[in-house]
């Protein structure tokens, strides 16, 4: 079954190769890498062989084998949201990957957004995330003018959570109103039933432009036992929403299939007829390696508090060879802005610096002085160009790239008077109002209003990435655990409640643990705040799909109204 970058050959080859390639370096970013590619192979698997076994005795694949036989052998696809939900709705069983699979990969040449619902999770049924997860996945074909393949297999709405699922801008009707706004956009929309399609659930096919659907696959408002129990009236599951009903009666379906192979075969011509959708975008420029192996991201980065390294030769381990030009190099060093090129697509890089840099200060008669600057925090002059930079890479229609490892802005009496939330609103309003695609990758911490700055969720990014072990949240969980400590003592106090060492050390290391497991970066994922987590040494593939992805994305004009100057 396809999943991630790689077709299932080279990932399951890399995967049984792992253990060679970590027998000498235990650091913490291998660690958590290792524990990430089990979780992943665990997700992908859905509900689990006895899910697989249920869809095979019905004579359909399971949405990951739907997917392997409609993506052209051999290419690479990018699965978004395969973290969605984990470690949610525990109390009724759990829903991996939120019951929905999202990829992006290539149909006859064609980059597309493919929505297969999971029908070995809870028949496909709908929870919260599973409607955050295709919007997100609707918004990201929206972007970049994805056509959107939906692979329809589901009961419709997980009934006892209707009111997390039922009502808001980012639920259940959202789809079906995105369904209509992208058709309007002339982004081609293909569904294709095989297998349950139930309640409101019949209305996101029903409402794309083109629509297939399998012999014994059921299409309707109300099942069988509902419309007796409602109106007295006993029909069997092929007169009230059969296939052979809806080609020959309703006239509801394009095309009725016998089976999920010939109806996968059909999508595939059907997508081959339609000139609406381009061609996969392939590099302007001819591709070099990179100067260093990518696998040596293991060895540059570190993770521990108070260690150090150099962004740029992170930089050097994914990006083309010889294609870095560093912008304002010795001004603002606790950002490094970089034009370069990756897998030959220009774009322009943003990326926080982790180790200690010096500022040159402006000066009187004795000139001017050296004063330092902390790893992985963001100072006014940082701020102020990297705003300049992105506004540059909007005139140069180049997409833009975050790599995030950041503890926030400088804060203090000297950072205040130098103007630091002048200079961060400047950096905000310049990367809101970017009008060319933003892709994001975590390294390691974002957090705060540093998150912010680099293109967090809240900024439209068009693709989140984010490394095994990262971390996002407001703050540090050390720093946000003693504060949380010191509200909840005051408010003991307060009560007249006398507290211990002991009881002290219990609410310290409680508040440190949970707010320990809200900053992982699996948590994000799980919420949909991150896309895709990634395996550090595939970091260049991986940008280099969404960068092919970004090139099918329009630019606009780039306004930015009143900037703080």
């Amino acid at each position: 079954m396809l999943s991630g970058l790689f077709n299932r050959g080279a990932k399951l080859g890399l995967r049984m190769l792992w253990p060679l390639m970590t027998t000498s370096d235990d650091s913490p970013l291998r660690h958590a890498t290792h524990e990430f590619v089990a979780l992943a192979a665990k997700l992908e698997q859905g509900g689990g062989p006895s899910g697989a076994e249920r869809q095979h005795r019905h004579g359909r694949l399971t949405a990951r084998e739907r997917m392997e036989r409609l993506f052209d052998p051999g290419t690479p696809t990018l699965e978004c949201g395969l973290l969605s939900a984990w470690n949610m709705y525990r109390e009724y069983g759990g829903a991996p990957a939120a019951g929905v699979v999202t990829t992006i990969g290539q149909v006859d040449g064609r980059l597309c957004m493919v929505v297969a619902n999971d029908a070995t999770v809870k028949a496909g049924a709908f929870f919260p995330m599973t409607c955050k997860k295709i919007i997100r996945a609707q918004w990201i074909a929206e972007r970049a003018r994805l056509p959107l393949l939906y692979l329809v297999d589901s009961a419709g709405v997980f009934l006892p959570l209707q009111e997390d699922v039922f009502p808001d801008t980012d639920d259940f009707g959202r789809i079906f109103r995105n369904n209509a706004v992208i058709s309007a956009q002339g982004i081609p929309q293909y569904a294709a039933i095989m297998g349950n399609c139930v309640a409101g659930g019949g209305y996101l096919p029903v409402m794309c432009d083109t629509l297939l659907m399998t012999e014994g696959s059921g299409l309707y408002l109300a099942g069988p036992a509902l419309v007796k129990a409602a109106i007295g009236q006993e029909v069997s599951s092929e007169e009230l929403g059969g296939a052979s009903m809806h080609a020959a009666v309703s006239g509801t379906i394009d095309f009725k299939e016998k089976d999920d192979p010939t109806c996968i075969e059909r999508l595939r011509r059907l997508m081959q007829a339609n000139q609406s959708a381009p061609a996969a975008r392939t590099p302007p420029i001819a591709p070099t390696a990179p100067e260093r192996d990518p696998s040596d991201v293991y060895a540059v980065h570190r993770s521990d508090a108070g260690s150090q390294y150099d962004v740029v030769d992170l930089l050097r381990c994914v990006v083309d060879g010889g294609s870095i030009d560093e912008y304002r190099a010795e001004y603002g060093c606790s950002i490094v802005c970089a034009y370069a090129r990756i897998g030959g697509f220009p774009c322009g890089i943003v990326a926080n610096q982790r180790k200690l840099t010096q500022r040159t200060m402006p000066g009187g008669k004795a000139g001017p002085s050296k004063a330092g600057a902390m790893p992985a925090v963001i100072y006014d002059d940082s701020a102020d160009k990297a705003a300049r930079f992105i506004l540059d890479c909007n005139q140069r229609k180049i997409p833009l790239v975050f790599i995030h490892d950041t503890t926030g802005f400088m804060v203090g009496r000297d950072s205040e008077q130098a103007g630091i939330i002048r200079s961060g609103a400047k950096l905000v309003n310049a990367m809101s109002n970017s009008v060319v695609p933003k892709i994001v990758l975590i390294t390691g911490a974002s957090y705060g209003a540093g998150n912010y700055a680099m293109c967090g969720r809240a900024f439209d990014p068009m693709l989140t990435l984010a490394w095994p072990g990262g971390r996002c949240a407001v703050m540090g969980a050390a720093q946000a655990a003693g504060t949380l400590l010191q509200i909840d003592l005051a408010a003991r106090e307060r009560k007249g409640e006398q507290v211990d060492d002991a009881m002290r050390k219990e609410l310290l290391d409680a508040i440190t643990a949970s707010y320990t497991e809200q900053q992982d970066i699996r948590y994000a994922a799980s919420r949909g705040w991150v896309d895709r987590i990634i395996e550090p040494h595939r970091t260049r593939d991986e940008l280099i799909m969404a960068l092919r992805i970004a090139a099918q994305a329009p630019v606009g004009e780039l306004k930015v109204g009143v900037l703080q100057t």
